[in-house]
Order: structure tokens, then sequence, then C-alpha cells
């Protein structure tokens, strides 16, 4: 069964690909599982061997006891790489899953090769937006918070021009377990790696949403000015950018990531 133990926790993952080829690490937003990397997945798997899991508190792995912390996620990552005996891979994160990116790169440099941070922050700030997020889950359940989610994940006009993509992703937050959904929120309320940043040495690129409101430009612009030499490509889209923009998102991806890790 593709679950890995990982220390308090069992994480659900995918291992897919050519065993010959580099392995790319996909961590997935708060709310959501690894399956919000299906749009990327037919054109990385003919490049890559792709990891993809579904996050503590997320989908079939382990809702243990809250709240996290970034720490938390982070070694959840780094212990999946290190028990598939993967040594040296490529990491991308949307959200929550950019965050996890980039304490890997600074906590686990030598794990990391290429970085991708999509539509994230290093420090998100407004507590009090999150606490009261946690609190109406809390008390009402997923249901409460997911219209407000949605718009805040896609423009107006995708959500009019492909409802049914946007029902598959209502339904995974639908399908999100509050106890393991609020204690993530705490992991992102409380992320802070701003000042860690200048240490990344892993090539990185940003990408950024016109129209995301939950991590607008402004915050991808601070992460690719805090490291050395990041690019930063801005997508016609809201916050869930790689299923709004799928083809131009993987261009992008594809056009910074060698078919070969660096040594």
């Amino acid at each position: 069964m593709p679950f890995a133990d990982v220390p308090g926790a069992r994480l659900f993952h995918r291992l897919e690909g050519d065993p010959d080829k580099p392995v790319l690490l996909l961590s997935n937003s708060l709310g959501t599982t690894h399956a919000m990397w299906e749009p990327q997945m037919a054109a990385l798997l003919r490049r890559f061997r792709v990891l993809r899991y579904d996050s503590r508190g997320h989908g079939q792995s382990s809702i243990t006891l809250g709240p996290y912390d970034i720490v938390t996620l982070g070694r959840d990552a780094l212990a999946l790489i290190e028990g598939l005996g993967l040594g040296r891979v490529h990491v991308a994160g949307l959200s929550m899953g950019g965050m996890v990116a980039m304490w890997l790169a600074v906590n686990a440099p030598t794990r990391v090769d290429r970085l991708i941070l999509a539509n994230t922050s290093a420090r998100i700030g407004a507590p009090e937006v999150w606490n009261a997020r946690i609190e109406t889950v809390r008390s009402k359940g997923m249901a409460a918070i997911i219209p407000g989610v949605i718009e805040r994940w896609f423009t107006p006009s995708f959500r009019a021009r492909d409802p049914a993509t946007v029902d598959r992703i209502a339904r995974m937050l639908h399908a999100a377990e509050p106890a393991g959904y609020v204690a993530c929120c705490a992991a992102v309320r409380d992320v802070d790696l701003i000042d860690r940043l200048p240490g990344v040495e892993s090539p990185t690129l940003v990408i950024a949403g016109t129209h995301d409101a939950a991590t607008p430009p402004a915050h991808a612009e601070r992460i690719a000015g805090s490291i050395k030499g990041a690019r930063i490509v801005t997508l016609d889209a809201a916050h869930l950018s790689n299923v709004e923009q799928a083809n131009a998102f993987t261009a992008a991806m594809l056009e910074v990531l060698p078919v070969a890790p660096s040594r």
C-alpha cells in the first residue's frame, strides 16, 4: 500500500514514472489532496519520476492532534523523501505546499535541487483572518467556508467557463476533515520563513497569480527578491493557478526543471 510512516503519522503517497528519471516532489495546498496536481501529471511524467502525497491532516494521510506548524509539515516531507531513498529531488509546492517547499530548501538544502514556489507566502500575516476561519470550521464544518474559498481560488471568468473543474475542487474541499484542515490552518497562519530565504541556494522559480487575493503578487515578489537569482512568472489566474492556467503553469515548470538532476 502507498503509505509511508513518518514521525507520528502515516502519509499516503504516489510515486509514479520511470525510476531512472529525476524525481520531482509535489506538495499540495491547504484543503486539497495530491490530486490537485492532476493537470500537470501527463506532461511531468514524460520527464520525471513524480512523487505526490497527501499532507498530514489531508486526504488519506493521518489526522493527528493539532495545531500543526511548518516544521511538522516540512519534516513530514523530508521523512518521506528519505524513507523512499530518493536522495536529491526537485521540489514544487503551491500555497501551503509552497511553504513546505521553502522549509525544505532552508532546512534540508542538500535534498533540494530546483525549487518551484507557487501562489504562496513566506509570511502570510492577518492572523485574525485565520483564527476566524478556524473557529468557523470548528463550529460549522467545511461547508461554511467553501463558497468563499472557491471565490478566492478561481476568477469569475474561470468559474463560468469551467464549472466542472471548479466543482471537482469544491468536492475535494467538502471531503476535507475539519480537524486536519484547522490544524494546517494554524501552520499557514504562523509561518515565518522570510528572513531565512536569503540562504536558499536552489535555483528557484516563483509563480504568482495576477488575481490571487489569498497570496497576492506582492508576496511572490518578496520571495523572489529574497532568493538570489530567483525568477518570477505571473499568470492570469487567482490562487489555484496550476488549475486555472494549467498549460501555462506546466510550461513554466518545465522551462526551469532540468531533465537530469544537478550535482
